[in-house]
């Protein structure tokens, strides 16, 4: 590592760094009212110094926490590193999460000072006062509809400002001074776990646990101050931080925040980013949407994309890597980028991505093979919360779709008796906040991290992860069952939204299945079927069709692996409502709560093995207006057809 790399060895030194070296160029962008609006380091560093002394003036101090809840912006941004300019510890919440989850993180840190984006958020907190004494300061970015607000605990962005730049007036040295105390070891961040298996945790970072991975990726992937990134992910997310502050700080690269959720796609076309990050639930919703324009479209189009397509499934990945493809099968894939993949690519606003990322959770490989054959470089990682993301990375021209890459440099891998892959690396967090049982039970005295994890190593060195070690189980017959392979394999599919699957211990697989209401909406109006909503779209006959022709494709592609083979899924039924955060169902990355929804839903779990054909729901339902009602119904239990291997072999 070079000698000034040892030196900038926390964020707001690498900050400062830049303002002086690369102070023009562009740091943050956002676009406001349509119109994209830039800093420029110089600036970034410029608001960090006043926010930072005016912090100060509040009481902030080394060591304290203070959370901040948001969407992506710069003034989040800026308000994180002037949080780690004075040695305190941001830690951000998750914008969508109802005001009840937002107080636990706030009573565990002791937090004292939120920044809240608007009046949505500041609501939230004012209904938690009660739940969290600590809580004294309220800073809000956003005004509107807060000008008759009068609690003492609330202060505008703007007044923090200016009181700051005051005091750095009367005092210019503060900043850099208390920036000069910090070491690598401190601590930099405080990010809180989803809540997969139970109560969130806070995983504490320090700067050199961030930073290290990042800079070591960043090497791997060739980044540079040149590349731009579009931060659409939720800031208070793991990998929107490594992706659109610790890795945007060691290279110097600029970050574009999107308009609004709504906005995302014309967005990306707009900024054109060159590197980009996607989880694989948003890759599904992209394909989703593809799906649904070539619907739209005309005979002509549809043949020659479906030709077309064809031909880059079966040739995209090859020329991507750099193997050798035929003479004529270049020339088609050629054709094919001027009147398809081209096109395609500008829609999505990938035309100028010259890596992509996808992690978070296992990506079905024919939804991975879909991005590649259009020529984009998408590749997978492996990571966690706890390992700062950055473990496993694909190496250009060593793409697999179903593993994760080999290790990153400094990072060291062994599996477990039980499959559990443990890792120790430069990444590794320090601890569970006030949670020394569960740090001690995560990381073990020789500093393995558990990650609960299961898998293995391919014949080349590659990791390959088929699903939790909790999860992971065996069919009835001895067979493996990896439900979170088995619904992949169904999300690729753009009527699928979401699927479950149960099997652990039982002589066959069953699932539920939530339909992707754009999709199957789009479906059911091309054949004037009508529908008055999710709940009546979810239990036509028709879509019970349609579904269960997905499911059959799914399982004759599962008879062809022996591994896999008995797993494939006999019955289903399509859920009366979506699987949601707010009920618990999902985590807030939107991670399927596979147990807790079992056990919500017993009865109906009960009905897919009894052999019933249907089966009585009653349940609370929440409409967007926030009133209540009750929702009752049979809902049907169909049969999906299996496949055997000799068939399969056949077909194939």
């Amino acid at each position: 590592m070079p000698e000034d790399a040892r030196l900038l060895d926390t964020f707001p030194k690498l900050l400062m760094q830049h303002a002086r070296v690369r102070g023009e160029r562009p740091a943050i962008r956002e676009k406001d009212l349509g119109i994209w609006q830039t800093w420029t380091w110089h600036e970034l560093a410029e608001e960090v110094r006043a926010l930072a002394c005016g912090l100060a003036g509040l009481g902030v101090k080394r060591g304290d926490h203070l959370a901040l809840v948001g969407d992506n912006r710069p003034r989040l941004y800026a308000m994180m590193a002037a949080t780690q300019a004075l040695g305190a510890i941001p830690v951000p919440l998750y914008q969508d999460a109802v005001a009840n989850e937002m107080a636990f993180p706030i009573r565990n840190a002791g937090i004292e000072c939120v920044f809240a984006e608007d009046q949505e958020q500041v609501d939230k907190l004012l209904e938690i006062l009660p739940q969290c004494p600590t809580l004294e300061r309220i800073v809000y970015d956003d005004p509107r509809g807060l000008r008759h607000y009068r609690q003492p605990q609330l202060m505008a962005y703007e007044k923090l400002l200016d009181a700051g730049r005051d005091s750095h007036r009367r005092d210019p040295a503060f900043v850099e001074e208390e920036i000069a105390k910090g070491r690598g070891e401190d601590t930099a961040a405080m990010f809180f776990t989803s809540g997969t298996t139970g109560v969130p945790k806070g995983v504490v970072h320090t700067h050199a646990s961030l930073i290290g991975p990042s800079r070591t990726a960043a090497e791997i992937d060739g980044l540079g101050e040149e590349d731009v990134i579009l931060a659409y992910l939720p800031p208070a997310w793991i990998g929107q931080n490594i992706f659109s502050v610790a890795q945007a700080l060691v290279t110097g690269y600029c970050i574009c925040c999107p308009e609004s959720s709504d906005t995302v796609m014309n967005d990306m076309r707009e900024v054109g980013p060159t590197y980009y990050f996607a989880p694989p639930r948003v890759l599904e919703n992209l394909l989703t949407q593809v799906s649904i324009r070539m619907e739209d479209a005309s005979a002509l189009k549809r043949r020659l994309y479906r030709y077309f397509m064809r031909v880059a499934e079966r040739v995209g990945g090859a020329l991507l890597d750099g193997r050798a493809v035929s003479l004529a099968d270049r020339a088609r894939y050629f054709a094919g980028d001027l009147l398809v993949y081209g096109p395609l690519r500008n829609v999505l606003g990938m035309s100028r991505v010259k890596v992509g990322y996808t992690a978070g959770e296992a990506i079905g490989p024919d939804l991975f093979k879909f991005y590649r054959s259009l020529g984009i470089n998408l590749k997978q990682l492996y990571g966690s919360t706890e390992t700062a993301v950055f473990v496993c990375i694909q190496p250009n021209g060593q793409v697999k779709p179903d593993t994760v890459g080999p290790a990153v440099p400094g990072v060291e891998l062994r599996f477990s008796a039980e499959r559990e892959l443990l890792i120790r690396s430069p990444g590794l967090f320090r601890e569970y906040y006030k949670n020394a049982e569960a740090t001690l039970e995560a990381k073990d005295r020789e500093g393995w991290f558990h990650t609960g994890d299961a898998g293995y190593f391919d014949a080349d060195g590659h990791v390959k992860i088929i699903d939790r070690v909790k999860d992971v189980g065996k069919l009835a017959d001895g067979t493996l069952f990896a439900p979170k392979y088995l619904e992949n394999k169904l999300k690729f599919f753009p009527y699928i939204r979401e699927a479950v699957c149960f099997g652990h211990g039982r002589e066959k697989v069953c699932a539920f299945v939530n339909i992707d209401p754009e999709a199957i909406g789009n479906w059911a109006e091309k054949r004037n079927l009508p529908y008055s909503g999710y709940s009546d779209l979810a239990a036509k006959d028709e879509v019970y069709e349609l579904l269960r022709g997905c499911i059959e494709q799914a399982n004759a592609e599962l008879a062809r692996d022996p591994e896999l083979a008995n797993s494939q899924i006999h019955r289903f039924l399509v859920l009366h409502k979506e699987l949601d955060a707010d009920d618990g169902e999902l985590t807030r990355t939107r991670k399927v709560r596979r147990r807790f929804i079992g056990e919500k839903y017993a009865p109906l779990v009960e009905a897919l093995y009894n052999g019933a054909q249907s089966v009585h729901v009653e349940a609370q339902v929440r409409y967007e207006d926030g009133r209540t009602g009750t929702f009752s119904a049979d809902l049907k239990v169909r049969e999906a057809r299996v496949v055997s291997a000799d068939a399969a072999r056949k077909a194939a």
